[in-house]
């Protein structure tokens, strides 16, 4: 309109623009973010603080976390059903001492959580549970309790009543999230969620819910085994090179300082198949038993498994064998097995698993003292790997005499109590060993 409906007058109205009433958030308001518009600062003006870390009671946790829990942090936790997610939560939640923390349970009833922490058999501390999935109603109890840590049990079971669609669409989640997120940076209380993953391993509602948490973690393992493993897919606060190693048992779950005792069997001396690899998980080096089985095709068309290994790579390094070395495979059925039901995509698996098929081929045991670390290419070539002087102080460590690596990889200090078997090709791997 150009002209005022109130005195007639032309070209006289000017536009205003009046600012929206600001939203309150589900808690009530924060205590800390003040109303003053933020301004450009200079980076080396900035100030830098130390980050406090709370102890979480679980030292494979704390590393995983780069040290412990950051207030004000907001973290993902992920995982198979029945891995181990409420388990390790819950855990964490009994063994504060001094803490207050609210347990938040939209799945289990609280009599459900008391037996299980009853059978985890932790201190009870100052555990509060609470069993809600409305958002607004949590934080009533939230602003009642006032608690130290945020432990939600799952993110897919909460809705806000601001929205009409149904608990765990991707509008719910993202909403319950943002929420929870408001929270834990405006009160600088560190926040768990706990989240369900899809049947192709990812966190189930939207990818933007990755971006907004400040850690991600993943829970994996094989619920028929007694192994898990905790990584860091993503960390504001730290490394995401470091892995925790649990064990599940009857009590819950127990922190594993030394793998090697639970992957590597006791007695492989009169075992064909057998090999062991010094793998990385990060910065971390482990021991990992690789058994393969080679036997003849029965139906004609043989068989190709692998279980905790890419199953393709396993063809590439039949094909190698085949085409470099000249052994009759095509007609075989051969089966591969990663022990201790974890996964591992360390390419220095590849002479280990080379080793082991040869072995089963030719049904010959392997020495239990000799142990892998190479990377096996197309040509028939044995290529050297990441940090093999960390995987060889393992190997010496754990009592290991020998230790077949590449040709080419670059060592600057030699070990005293292994000795190293250089190869360059397939061929003079077999020759070596056989």
């Amino acid at each position: 309109m150009g002209k005022c409906t109130a005195c007639g007058e032309w070209n006289t109205l000017v536009e205003e623009v009046i600012q929206p009433e600001k939203k309150i958030p589900a808690w009530g308001g924060n205590r800390h973010t003040s109303t003053t518009p933020n301004t450009a600062v200079e980076l080396k003006n900035i100030e830098q603080r130390t980050e406090i870390r709370l102890p979480s009671g679980d030292v494979e946790l704390d590393r995983v976390l780069g040290g412990g829990i950051v207030p004000g942090s907001l973290v993902l936790v992920g995982g198979e059903p029945g891995i181990g997610k409420s388990t390790l939560m819950l855990q964490v939640a009994l063994r504060q001492q001094g803490i207050k923390v609210l347990y938040v349970s939209g799945e289990e009833s609280p009599h459900q959580i008391r037996m299980r922490a009853e059978r985890i058999a932790g201190s009870s501390g100052e555990c509060l549970i609470l069993s809600e999935t409305a958002v607004g109603r949590i934080f009533d109890e939230i602003r009642r309790i006032q608690p130290d840590i945020v432990i939600v049990d799952s993110i897919q079971t909460l809705y806000t009543e601001a929205l009409d669609s149904a608990p765990g669409s991707v509008s719910q989640i993202r909403e319950s999230a943002t929420e929870f997120m408001r929270y834990a940076k405006s009160d600088d209380v560190p926040v768990f969620l706990i989240g369900h993953i899809t049947k192709d391993g990812q966190i189930a509602g939207p990818k933007v819910l990755e971006h907004m948490v400040d850690v991600v973690l993943q829970f994996e393992g094989d619920r028929n085994h007694f192994f898990r493993i905790l990584r860091a897919q993503k960390n504001r606060f730290g490394s995401t090179s470091e892995i925790g190693i649990y064990e599940m048992k009857s009590g819950g779950l127990e922190a594993v300082s030394n793998p090697s005792d639970v992957l590597l069997s006791a007695d492989r001396e009169s075992l064909s198949g057998n090999s062991v690899c010094m793998t990385l998980e990060g910065v971390r080096p482990l021991p990992v038993e690789v058994q393969a089985l080679v036997s003849t095709a029965v139906y004609g068309t043989p068989q190709r498994s692998a279980t905790g290994f890419d199953v393709r790579r396993l063809n590439m390094l039949l094909a190698v064998l085949e085409k470099r070395c000249g052994f009759r495979l095509g007609q075989k059925d051969v089966f591969l097995n990663i022990a201790g039901g974890i996964r591992v995509d360390d390419p220095a698996l590849d002479a280990s698993v080379v080793a082991s098929i040869l072995s089963s081929n030719e049904d010959v045991a392997l020495s239990p003292t000799l142990s892998f670390a190479a990377e096996v290419g197309l040509s028939g070539e044995v290529r050297p790997v990441s940090r093999i002087e960390t995987r060889i102080a393992e190997a010496e460590r754990l009592g290991f005499t020998e230790m077949v690596v590449s040709k080419y990889n670059k060592i600057s200090t030699y070990p005293e109590n292994i000795k190293l078997i250089f190869v360059s090709r397939v061929d003079e791997l077999y020759r070596k060993l056989f």
